[in-house]
């Protein structure tokens, strides 16, 4: 939104795609023609490799750090009636083959392909399907709000699951078994998200630095401490055969599908990499899938897997009950106990960051497409473009990772909670990935029903399995995102409404230049730029300053932001200007939805361009509108206070679009909606 309507302005459905290069593919194809073929064949490694292993550290954190509960949260659901070895056998076979074609197949194979120019996330492709389709679909439209919102439940319950998780390893310290109490656990987690989350306005450039050789130990160790366990017992390497895990499925009805729900978690953070392809681009992600971070896991779960079989044949052996444990840490020896949770806790707060990073980054595209209200987004580096900080964002999530850390106390009580978030994200992502397929990509129906029908089964099973833990804990993903989903559709729709009440309400600006030059007004020296979001009517501010002072600028320029649907625009596309006439200028400023507004920069463009002016003897007019509920008109009562209430709570557009807070001229109305 800028000058006169709430709304940021909407998104051109059909503006097109520049063709230059993704984000990281200087590091990865720069040409220096005065080096040797050889030295730049090295450099072109090394930055390929460099931008895997950070990839390593943001990009696979969370999936990363699922076997610290995943198939402990799996063997337990399937230990109702006692364990045997074939429920070992399809539980372990069910994650390896859950990472196999959620995350290999569907994911590296397809989904990472339809990026937008180069980036990825939920809304960066509900952006791209619009672009296909040539409009603004409610279909694709609500989807993407949709996926969006669920995010956001997985950003509140990540944190508190992973950290949890790592922490509650401290009990399986022979030493310190008993004096870990489950209040001690809860104040350890809180004090290191707490921190975390301070620490988010400095900025993660620094600790960056250290997400990827931090997570590349922590696989490493993962896949160190599998192998020590198949090979002791070796009988587990069975269960790579997907004949155990269709088996078990078909064995155990109802109670196989709650397993299933619980195997789940092994991929959750599989959209992670998608949304951070613009950082690191598609191949480093992929290679670091398939050659590192793959393997670890698929031994990391064989260990656990190994383990639970050799405490079975232990427990049979004396005639006891089968104990369950907390496996991934029971495979360590004693002694390496407490640096693996040490360990653990950084591949924890690692995973957290990735996901508060997604967030911010999730909101920031938000707000340019116009699904959220403008919020005060701060850049912590001057040299990344992905480094922000949304303070606001920032509490809230704080406030609800303490919440639902609290309410629910373990990490296995949160497991329940965890899966419906991702696997409705997944359902959308996959919904729309064959949008882009058959619209951008020209597959026929074919090919399209190959990649969707499989795909959706998939999803939709799990997405059912998911469902069954609805009362026990996975009402909280689906409350979070049923809150966001009615705060973007009451924003959406209100700005609507609010844009079309203005435009009847307004006068066309040709129309208002013709009635200039009959009746002259008294003219001033200087320039006036008016904010507005549509250029084609007279800006509120403009006809408040001719109706109330009586005067016009010398030089006049209306200036509206339009966001594109694609990540960046190249800075020779940012301006496009138009002379009306001697007295009138349209300056248009385009921007992609990845891109933060700055007005006084683009400025700067525009007198490289040869419209000239004095910024110092520039005014900037904005039209403020205060709204008011309408209980006869437009949306229900409750929805009109919402967005007023949102509206009222939106960052001040001088801040947001970063003019000079003694430059700006406000000018206001009031208006229903």
């Amino acid at each position: 939104m800028i000058g006169d309507t709430p709304p940021e302005a909407s998104p051109s459905p059909d503006a097109s795609v520049s063709t230059g290069d993704r984000p990281g593919a200087d590091v990865a194809s720069a040409h220096k023609p005065s080096q040797p073929q050889s030295t730049e064949g090295h450099a072109k490694h090394a930055g390929f490799w460099a931008l895997a292993l950070g990839s390593i550290g943001v990009v696979f954190g969370d999936i990363g750090t699922s076997p610290l509960y995943a198939f402990k949260e799996a063997l337990h659901a399937a230990a109702g009636d006692g364990v045997t070895r074939p429920e070992i056998l399809g539980v372990v076979s069910l994650a390896l083959w859950a990472m196999i074609l959620v995350v290999t197949v569907k994911y590296v194979g397809f989904i990472m392909r339809a990026d937008n120019k180069g980036e990825g996330g939920v809304l960066s492709l509900m952006a791209l399907a619009q672009q296909a389709i040539g409009k603004r679909t409610a279909v694709v439209f609500t989807l993407g709000i949709i996926g969006a919102a669920l995010f956001y439940g997985d950003a509140v319950i990540t944190p508190a699951m992973s950290v949890l998780s790592a922490v509650e390893g401290l009990r399986t310290i022979p030493a310190l078994e008993n004096s870990i109490s489950n209040e001690l656990v809860l104040m350890i987690a809180g004090v290191m998200l707490i921190g975390l989350f301070a620490f988010q306005s400095h900025g993660t450039a620094k600790v960056g630095l250290l997400f990827g050789p931090i997570c590349a130990v922590w696989f490493a160790s993962m896949a160190v401490l599998g192998i020590s366990q198949f090979i002791a017992n070796p009988q587990i390497l069975a269960s790579i055969n997907p004949y155990y895990a269709i088996k078990f499925l078909s064995e155990h009805g109802m109670a196989g599908f709650i397993v299933l729900g619980a195997v789940f978690l092994t991929v959750t953070g599989a959209e992670a990499l998608t949304a951070d392809m613009g950082h690191f681009g598609r191949w480093p992600i992929q290679a670091a899938w398939l050659f590192f971070v793959l393997p670890c896991l698929t031994l990391n779960y064989l260990g656990q897997g190994a383990l639970a079989l050799t405490v079975l044949d232990a427990s049979q052996a004396a005639g006891r009950p089968f104990e369950e444990l907390n496996w991934f840490f029971e495979m360590a020896p004693l002694a390496l106990r407490l640096p693996l949770v040490l360990l653990a806790g950084m591949a924890t707060v690692v995973a957290s960051q990735a996901v508060i990073t997604g967030a911010f980054s999730l909101t920031q595209q938000a707000i340019q497409l116009g699904l959220l209200p403008r919020l005060n987004v701060k850049r912590t580096s001057e040299t990344q473009e992905g480094q922000i900080f949304v303070p606001q964002l920032n509490t809230m999530l704080l406030v609800g990772v303490v919440v639902v850390m609290v309410t629910f106390q373990t990490s296995s009580a949160l497991a329940h909670a965890y899966g419906l978030a991702v696997t409705g994200t997944m359902v959308v992502t996959t919904m729309m990935a064959a949008i882009v397929m058959r619209q951008m990509w020209k597959w026929g129906w074919p090919r399209v029903l190959a990649f969707i029908v499989p795909f959706m089964i998939l999803d939709l099973s799990f997405l059912s399995a998911n469902m069954l833990r609805f009362f026990s804990g996975g009402w909280l993903p689906v409350l979070i995102g049923a809150c966001l989903f009615t705060i973007m559709a009451t924003w959406v729709r209100g700005s609507g409404i609010l844009f079309e009440k203005s435009r009847r309400d307004s006068v066309l600006l040709t129309d208002l230049i013709d009635m200039l030059k009959a009746r002259p007004p008294h003219r001033v020296p200087g320039t006036a730029i008016f904010l507005t979001s549509d250029s084609e009517v007279a800006p509120v501010a403009l006809m408040h300053n001719l109706k109330h002072n009586k005067i016009l600028h010398e030089k006049n320029i209306i200036l509206t932001v339009d966001t594109r649907n694609i990540p960046r625009v190249h800075e020779s596309e940012r301006i496009t200007i138009e002379k009306l006439d001697e007295d009138f200028k349209r300056v248009t400023v385009h921007y992609g939805f990845m891109e933060s507004p700055n007005l006084p920069k683009a400025m700067g463009i525009c007198r490289k361009q040869g419209l000239k002016f004095d910024i110092m003897a520039t005014s900037f007019f904005l039209g403020r509108r205060s709204v008011v509920a309408s209980a006869t008109s437009g949306m229900p009562l409750w929805q009109d206070r919402l967005f007023i209430f949102l509206m009222r709570n939106a960052t001040n557009p001088t801040e947001f679009f970063h003019i000079p807070p003694g430059r700006v001229v406000e000018l206001g109305t009031q208006v229903s909606v």
